[in-house]
């Protein structure tokens, strides 16, 4: 206890010897080798510079095609709401919902119970409910599909499990029934 008082004292008056003495935060004080080298490691990466624009603009177009990501982490039950605005919805736990989405993830122990109109779903736990999938629907070994399914094309890989009234094409008009 008694080396506590001093450590601390000491910390909070002179910072600096927490760092390394090549180190270009380090010697603030002085305006030697140290500062100007922490200049040039600054001189790059002003906003300024012609170079930072473009980095940041397929940075910013990766983000735009991500879109807004929603996870249901394992162990979590969200029960009875409608899910709107998500891009992808990512179900490690338990979700009863209504959803119109662009891409569902269920991961093996994941579970959704309800409805959901989607682009790309790829089950590999469960689902139960009206399923509408405009594009693709992959059903892995471990997942397992029931209720009412649309669909505009379909993999199911050996060991998936597809039951229900299963219907081809996502038009409203109707398709040809499985």
């Amino acid at each position: 206890m008694a080396l506590q008082g001093p450590f601390f004292g000491k910390r909070d008056t002179d910072p600096t010897p927490t760092r390394p003495a090549g180190s270009p935060l380090g010697g603030t004080s002085s305006l030697g080798s140290a500062g100007s080298s922490a200049q040039a490691f600054a001189a790059p990466v002003p906003p300024s510079t012609p170079a930072s624009p473009l980095a940041a603009a397929p940075a910013a177009h990766a983000a735009s095609d991500s879109g807004a990501k929603l996870t249901v982490g394992p162990n979590i039950k969200l029960k009875g709401v409608e899910i709107t605005d998500c891009d992808t919805l990512v179900v490690e736990g338990t979700v009863e919902a209504t959803m119109n989405s662009r891409v569902i993830q269920i991961a093996e122990q994941g579970a959704f119970k309800g409805s959901a109109e989607i682009d790309i779903a790829e089950v590999r736990g469960s689902f139960d409910g009206t399923l509408t999938v405009r594009e693709k629907l992959v059903i892995f070994a471990t997942g397992k599909v029931t209720g009412k399914i649309r669909y505009g094309k379909i993999v199911i890989e050996e060991g998936g499990q597809l039951s229900g009234e299963i219907t081809f094409g996502t038009d409203k008009s109707g398709g040809k029934s499985a």
